[in-house]
């Protein structure tokens, strides 16, 4: 299924930089700009330009603890006796002497770089106009002292033009679209131009009037089979070169073995695309959509369909003749009957991220506990589905089919559910994976009416694969 309106959201709400972040970022770089025009650094600046996804409108939300970053080039005449080092290390020193930059600055291969506290960068390097022919231009080199050829406008124009081509602006959304994936699965690795080259390159010139770019997932299913086609039928690594400067070998950035995983991992994700698209159910799609791009996919819709579970399963309680006003009365009077067919697999459950150890796995039975305060001594035990009165305290301990603790070269995660309305209004239906409060065992408040789902996970330290999981311990809240 398509879910136009939940892939607009997910873009705006999660992929894309915020316009908070895009105004600090342009007030950095017009700061950093007025700082170069003034520093009285010796070439003669001839302008400044965005490079990079910057340019192209690429950039995306950085994960939590990263920063995102932004090229700037500056254009400058040679200096006839400069080498290729000598523009990057004069301009390094300028903002070195500066009490503004002095700390926030860096030194690489190719450009000198403004840090501004794990929030952005700000990548800056120096592009050398006709050094020594006409009509071309050249960036430096410090580690070899040489200069490079590029051509850093034509490609930004080559990418808008195949943007153009993609109608609707298809071309960037995905290219932003996958570079998140890239980042938060960490499956493959693929430097972002020579990702935005290889997307670019699967646009065609009569796509312009393609109507299998009328809308984004149409477009994205259209782009990955292409791309994954014709990696299928590429199966050692290719030279894929700039499109506007045949010289430059973009692939170089990949030995065999990162080759072949981008080229398994597109295949893979491409089949669970194109299964995401074609499934007719939309509860069915989105669980589907989520495995290809996680959690925050069409969070509002999952974490609306958990508050509603009581109205769902009240409406299939009406249906047999039974007047019960909620799924906690429906547990207590039914059992585990009340249950919907597929609560144990709600959409806004974060799906496990480990891989299955060697060897089998291991048999994970929980024990429960009750008491008035967290840590409390005075416990008494509780099963599964037993009603429990909001305020106290339970105590989960997960245990062999031996009933003996885990060895502590194992450790246990917890995946806590909440469901219905009193968690949904309290932003708290959770539903991700948690650690231990101490060797196996976790303790939580009993706060909101409704059921929850309580797992145990065993991970062995060494290897962090599973070995086992719990079957869920149901809490029902009154």
């Amino acid at each position: 299924m398509k879910l136009i309106r939940l892939f607009d959201e997910f873009l705006s709400d999660t992929v894309n930089l915020n316009q908070t972040r895009f105004d600090d970022l342009e007030s950095s770089i017009n700061a950093v700009q007025k700082f170069i025009s003034n520093s009285e650094w010796q070439p003669k600046i001839l302008s400044y330009k965005p490079q990079g996804s910057w340019a192209h409108k690429t950039i995306i939300k950085p994960l939590v603890d990263y920063p995102f970053d932004a090229d700037l080039l500056v254009y400058v005449d040679p200096i006839n006796d400069w080498e290729a080092k000598d523009y990057l290390d004069s301009l390094y020193s300028k903002f070195r002497s500066s009490a503004t930059y002095s700390e926030k600055v860096r030194r690489y291969s190719h450009c000198i770089t403004i840090e501004y506290a794990k929030e952005r960068k700000i990548d800056i390097a120096p592009c050398v106009k006709e050094r020594l022919t006409p009509n071309t231009y050249e960036v430096c080199n410090r580690n070899t002292n040489a200069f490079e050829q590029s051509n850093p406008k034509q490609y930004t124009d080559w990418f808008i033009e195949q943007n153009r081509l993609s109608q609707k602006n298809n071309l960037r959304k995905i290219t932003r679209l996958l570079k998140y994936l890239r980042d938060i699965k960490t499956r493959f690795t693929c430097p972002s131009f020579l990702f935005t080259t290889l997307l670019g390159k699967q646009v065609r010139a009569t796509d312009i009037d393609n109507t299998s770019f009328s809308d984004l997932p149409s477009a994205l299913i259209t782009l990955v089979g292409r791309l994954d086609d014709w990696l299928q039928a590429t199966p050692n690594k290719p030279d894929i070169r700039n499109p506007v400067l045949h010289s430059e070998i973009q692939s170089n950035s990949w030995d065999e073995t990162k080759y072949q995983n981008f080229r398994t991992q597109i295949h893979r994700y491409r089949t669970w695309i194109d299964e995401a698209y074609a499934e007719a159910d939309q509860d069915d799609s989105i669980e589907k959509w989520r495995k290809v791009f996680g959690e925050d996919f069409a969070k509002s819709e999952v974490k609306k369909k958990a508050s509603k579970i009581s109205v769902v399963a009240c409406e299939s309680f009406a249906a047999l003749g039974r007047n019960i006003k909620d799924l906690v009365e429906g547990v207590i009077l039914l059992g585990i009957k009340a249950l919907p067919s597929n609560f144990t697999n709600l959409p806004h459950m974060h799906r496990p991220h480990w891989r299955d150890g060697p060897g089998g796995t291991f048999t994970i039975n929980i024990h429960a506990h009750i008491s008035s305060t967290r840590l409390g001594h005075n416990l008494s035990r509780t099963t599964s589905l037993s009603p429990l009165p909001p305020g106290k305290w339970i105590k989960f301990s997960a245990f062999t089919s031996n009933a003996t603790p885990f060895p502590t070269d194992y450790k246990i995660v917890w995946r806590i559910t909440n469901t219905d309305a009193a968690a949904a209004a309290a932003g708290a239906l959770r539903g991700e994976f948690n650690d231990s409060s101490e060797h196996g065992t976790r303790w939580e408040q009993l706060t909101y009416r409704g059921v929850h789902i309580v797992e145990a996970f065993l991970i062995k330290k060494t290897d962090d694969r599973l070995y086992g999981k719990s079957e869920p311990f149901f809490v029902v809240i009154t």
